[in-house]
């Protein structure tokens, strides 16, 4: 490969976190066009890192491509979230069962002070600060192909839980989960650890299934 190649695929990959981060924290709106000339224009690129870009958040199911159409952000919707706490609870279970029999108390201790962080956090860093929080906790399953694609799921999931904690003022409740979590690690209780990451994950997507799912039928007309 050479030094071209190699500033290429940095360039796409800073483009990467740009746009996803503008996506996941609602700078660029569900459902929006995405136009490559723009999107070069306020990132002060050429096109075709730009669509690389594109292509590798469609990978991670927050861009959508379309034939003759282009790209548009993901919109939001209630069975892309069912799938996202589906495969996030199978993953994470796998992750916490296999790293627990690993983890240090220090590991655990920064888990713990990642919690205090998110306790006292805005809503802007609250995903990236939830997602090192669990990664802390998983990181001794050694598994980077596991720690990676829930990595990717979290990215996901960001966008959905920001509707969670502004709308239904959860972020109580998940800090609650966190102790929870933290205190089965901390007495290497494994079933412990595993159902209440289980509860944790699966009741925050429900909740917000159900709101999106009412609201949906709100703007439906009537018959």
């Amino acid at each position: 490969m050479t030094s071209s190649d190699t500033r290429k695929g940095d360039r796409t990959e800073l483009l990467v976190t740009e746009i996803r981060q503008a996506i996941i924290a609602g700078e660029l709106k569900p459902g929006s066009t995405l136009r490559q000339e723009e999107l070069a224009r306020t990132y002060s690129t050429s096109r075709m890192p730009i669509r690389e870009a594109l292509r590798v958040l469609a990978g991670e199911g927050l861009v959508q491509l379309a034939p003759n159409r282009g790209a548009i952000v993901a919109p939001i919707d209630a069975d892309e979230l069912r799938e996202n706490f589906e495969m996030r609870e199978a993953a994470e279970l796998l992750a916490m069962r296999l790293a627990l029999p690993h983890l240090s108390n220090a590991q655990i201790d920064k888990a713990a002070a990642l919690q205090d962080r998110i306790a006292n956090a805005g809503l802007a860093e609250f995903g990236r600060l939830n997602k090192a929080f669990h990664l802390t906790l998983y990181a001794p399953c050694e598994r980077p192909r596991l720690l990676a694609h829930i990595s990717s799921l979290h990215d996901v999931a960001d966008r959905y839980m920001r509707f969670t904690l502004a709308r239904l003022d959860y972020l109580v409740k998940s800090s609650d989960e966190h102790q929870a979590i933290l205190d089965a690690c901390y007495r290497r209780d494994t079933e412990a650890a595993l159902q209440q990451t289980s509860r944790h994950i699966v009741d925050a997507g429900r909740t917000l299934e159900s709101y999106l799912l009412e609201k949906t039928a709100s703007r439906e007309p009537s018959a």
